[in-house]
């Protein structure tokens, strides 16, 4: 985390959080939504407007975390954000040397593979769990046929339980 964040954290430390206008798609892209945005319906069906701006990105990729709850958040000073996800918290790139990354470029090391029933593949690692990208999908490929990763067949509904976070905070927090 920045330190000019945990400054601004034990500067105001009673700010409120926000939900619902922070997303994160299934391909590692961040988006903006505003009340009109999500008034047209959940993260999935209405995204928002796309982050282009590289300073930006950089900062929330940098302050991206999760609470005890498996909500993930972008720590905006004081506040937290809260980030309605398409799919996983993390979205995984694989490496030209073996490597694996997350989207927002942190290295992590495979503990398993899963594959839900659409085919979508998933990697469960030291930081955390994600899908892998759809660009990289047939490198990945390569790596389960060589035996490397044995993918384990999952039903997606069950995965965020079964991994600890929570795909829309906003929808909890209107419980």
């Amino acid at each position: 985390m920045d330190d000019i964040v945990r400054q601004a954290m034990a500067k105001w430390p009673n700010v409120p959080h926000c939900y619902g206008w922070l997303g994160l798609d299934e391909r590692g892209n961040w988006y903006m939504r505003d009340d009109r945005t999500q008034a047209a319906g959940p993260f999935a069906q209405s995204k928002g407007s796309l982050l282009k701006h590289d300073k930006l990105i950089d900062f929330i990729q940098r302050n991206y975390e999760h609470d005890d709850r498996g909500q993930w958040f972008f720590q905006n000073g004081p506040q937290r954000v809260y980030v309605e996800l398409q799919a996983t918290p993390w979205i995984w790139r694989l490496q030209a040397d073996g490597g694996v990354a997350s989207h927002t470029g942190r290295p992590a090391q495979v503990k398993s593979c899963l594959v839900d029933e659409t085919g979508r593949l998933y990697l469960a690692t030291d930081i955390g769990f994600g899908l892998v990208h759809t660009q990289d999908v047939e490198q990945a490929s390569d790596r389960v046929e060589q035996g490397q990763w044995k993918p384990e067949e999952v039903q997606a509904a069950t995965l965020p339980e079964r991994f600890g976070f929570l795909q829309s905070p906003q929808a909890a927090q209107a419980k």
